[in-house]
């Protein structure tokens, strides 16, 4: 039944797209123009009724029905899988109409357009989780009905667009989390800490808090951080104690750690190994520039090493405790040791 749905749709799609732009005729006056186009959405022809609500409003535009028919274009594009003519059309009435008494309804569909603009043909018949995708236009439709319930609070489209909000923010807070166990699985452990506590301070309310202190918890294990992985540890535990990640009130890390061994030791088990395992807070990088360093100063002759009174070198330990211990009297400051 999907397939033919599919493929219903990409047939209807393809006749739409060759099929030649309407007409509108010249003789009709303001009134027929709007019955019209009224007549065209009440049938779903939102293509034709799109055609006929641009002509009435370049031919009268200041007419009766100008105002009405600038509202009807934002829904004509809306249904006509045009998001971004609709909140063109949109922003524009609401440029020029801030005072209307529907204005509301132009910042409802704006809202609205955003809100399904990630749901194409594909997640509207296969089961995509859309928690997973770029949630670039579910936080633009936030926002937008976030102006639509501050500005209109008592606007009748209020109540769903607040319904709407908390299922955006849900999916906002999920889309946060899935980055976070990303960055768990790629040894990022900071930024997935990050990610964690993100959630924790600006979702609260939302199912993945929980998920948030998991990860936090979870990263700074893997950092070493222990005193931090006990405090969202103790949190987790207090305010979501069957979470999945405790299992009889033990943290379980969601993620394996990884094994960073290189081929050579995961072949004879650990026998032969490469480079001993990185301490915390070390990277290779670090180490290599150390080793650089200490090469350099043993390949300084030792003529060019400083010596003591015997003729032997000193040591840099030796050297620097020397230095520390200088006991020069005043005078030799202030003659800079001229008359040491």
């Amino acid at each position: 039944m999907q397939v033919k749905h599919l493929l219903l749709i990409a047939i209807l799609a393809l006749t739409a797209a060759c099929s030649s732009k309407e007409v509108v005729d010249e003789n009709l006056s303001e009134v027929e123009l709007y019955q019209q186009a009224q007549a065209d959405l009440d049938n779903h022809s939102y293509t034709s009724a799109t055609a006929k609500l641009k002509a009435l409003e370049s031919r009268y535009p200041f007419g009766r029905y100008a105002d009405q028919a600038q509202l009807e274009l934002i829904y004509a594009n809306y249904k006509n899988a045009e998001p971004e003519a609709a909140k063109s059309a949109a922003e524009r009435f609401i440029r020029l109409h801030p005072q209307h008494p529907n204005v509301d309804y132009a910042y409802y569909l704006k809202g609205l357009t955003s809100f399904d603009q990630d749901v194409g043909l594909l997640a509207r018949f296969l089961p995509l989780d859309m928690t997973k995708r770029d949630p670039g236009a579910a936080r633009d439709s936030y926002n937008e009905f976030a102006q639509l319930t501050s500005r209109f609070p008592n606007s009748r489209y209020a109540p769903d667009a607040k319904q709407r909000m908390i299922y955006l923010r849900n999916l906002l807070a999920a889309y946060e989390i899935h980055v976070a166990d990303y960055y768990l699985t790629r040894q990022a452990y900071v930024a997935a800490a990050n990610r964690g506590r993100y959630v924790v301070e600006n979702f609260q309310e939302t199912p993945s808090v929980g998920d948030g202190l998991a990860v936090m918890t979870e990263a700074y294990q893997r950092l070493h951080l222990d005193e931090l992985a006990a405090t969202s540890l103790e949190t987790l535990k207090l305010n979501y104690p069957n979470h999945p990640s405790l299992v009889d009130g033990q943290f379980v890390p969601q993620v394996a750690e990884a094994d960073n061994r290189s081929w050579l030791s995961k072949a004879t088990l650990g026998l032969i190994e490469s480079r001993p395992p990185l301490p915390p807070g070390e990277t290779r990088a670090n180490q290599d520039v150390v080793k650089q360093f200490q090469d350099a100063k043993d390949a300084i002759p030792s003529d060019l090493k400083p010596k003591d009174a015997n003729g032997d070198v000193i040591e840099e330990e030796q050297h620097e405790a020397e230095g520390n211990n200088d006991d020069r009297s005043w005078f030799s400051y202030m003659t800079f040791g001229v008359f040491d």
